[in-house]
């Protein structure tokens, strides 16, 4: 099988199984037995066509006189992407791709993608421009102002490069300065709430207490070589109250902030996620500030961009709270967000996160 080919099995598990793109395509790769530079072609059409799809779906909806099944509407999208997003010469990305088509429709496949190459387009809106779901856009937009959210979702539609750290374990920069903010020392304890996969805490310095809810998770921690690992939840954690000099709260999100690497999460979350998660985000917090040592120091973070996930949860902790005073927020490329401090992805070419740090009284 080509690339082109082992692309379109791994789109079609995506799509209709609902398969994660990244396991997905690990599979795929490891049966494909193509050489590298194939690989990384079949990697650039999952990803691509899984974060362009609806982008794709207009340009091709045009030329369309009727409905398609879905396998013909997943090759369409393929050739679409390599037409108007790859690069990929018009004349191969076209009859490369009909030669995926089944006879019977091999003729409209031709049609329609010719007529996508040789057409311009004008996008009905930003949403369709950039591909994703009209929610995200509005409540970014909302939050962040136009000029800033679509800045930062043009950025997520670019691939994520691999940042490897001196110790050889591979983490985005912007979770490498989280875990550096956090400021923590070798004569600290420290807990990291919300640990897995665990690479903040194998960053961070002191005694380091890795935690998770899930017990397959606390497993690939300990393989990340984490030695401090337990299983907890983490709104209730079985802990010594006022134990800790560090706690690190890098709560579960929305993960607005990460799609470009996450290629099909734009299609999996929903507005009524980031509600939900909220209510878990200040359960989190809640439960870390009972565990702060005097003079102690809880970090919250978190890889999304939306208000209610980030300037929210300051707000509550502000409210619940009042004892804890904020610490100076970070510099550029971060910039002030609340009383903590937000990085878009334009920024730095990382992912967007928000950060908050505060410090317990001294005297408890």
């Amino acid at each position: 099988m080509n690339a082109r080919g082992v692309a379109i099995k791994a789109l079609s598990r995506i799509e209709s199984e609902g398969a994660y793109a990244n396991l997905v395509l690990r599979g795929e790769l490891g049966r494909s037995g193509l050489d590298e530079r194939d690989r990384g072609f079949v990697t650039e059409l999952v990803y691509g066509t899984t974060r362009m799809r609806r982008a794709c779906d207009f340009l091709v909806d045009r030329f369309l006189l009727r409905p398609v099944t879905d396998d013909v509407r997943r090759i369409l999208r393929l050739g679409a992407y390599q037409l108007h997003f790859a690069d990929v010469a018009p004349h191969a990305a076209v009859s490369e791709t009909v030669d995926l088509a089944p006879q019977k429709v091999s003729g409209l496949v031709n049609a329609v993608l010719r007529r996508v190459a040789d057409n311009p387009v004008e996008w009905p809106d930003d949403a369709t421009r950039l591909s994703y779901p009209d929610w995200i856009v509005e409540r970014l937009c909302a939050d962040l102002g136009s000029h800033d959210a679509l800045a930062a979702l043009e950025q997520m539609n670019e691939p994520a490069k691999a940042t490897v750290r001196d110790d050889g374990y591979t983490q985005d920069l912007a979770s490498q300065w989280v875990a550096a903010l956090v400021d923590a020392r070798t004569d600290h304890r420290v807990l990291d709430l919300c640990a897995a996969p665990g690479g903040k805490a194998t960053a961070m310095q002191g005694t380091v207490i890795a935690a998770d809810i899930r017990p397959a998770r606390a497993h690939t921690m300990r393989e990340n070589g984490l030695s401090r690992v337990v299983v907890a939840d983490g709104r209730a954690p079985a802990f010594r109250p006022r134990s800790f000099d560090r706690v690190l709260v890098d709560a579960p999100c929305s993960g607005l902030g990460a799609l470009r690497r996450r290629p099909d999460a734009r299609w999996r979350i929903t507005e009524a996620d980031v509600d939900h998660l909220t209510v878990l985000q200040r359960e989190l917090v809640d439960a870390a500030v009972a565990l702060l040592r005097p003079g102690g120091v809880l970090v919250y973070s978190v890889c999304t961009l939306t208000a209610a996930e980030s300037t929210g949860i300051d707000e509550h902790l502000a409210a619940h709270h009042p004892a804890l005073a904020p610490i100076e927020p970070p510099s550029a490329p971060w910039q002030p967000w609340g009383r903590g401090a937000l990085l878009l992805p334009q920024r730095a070419g990382t992912d967007g996160m928000a950060i908050l740090r505060l410090r317990s009284a001294a005297d408890g």
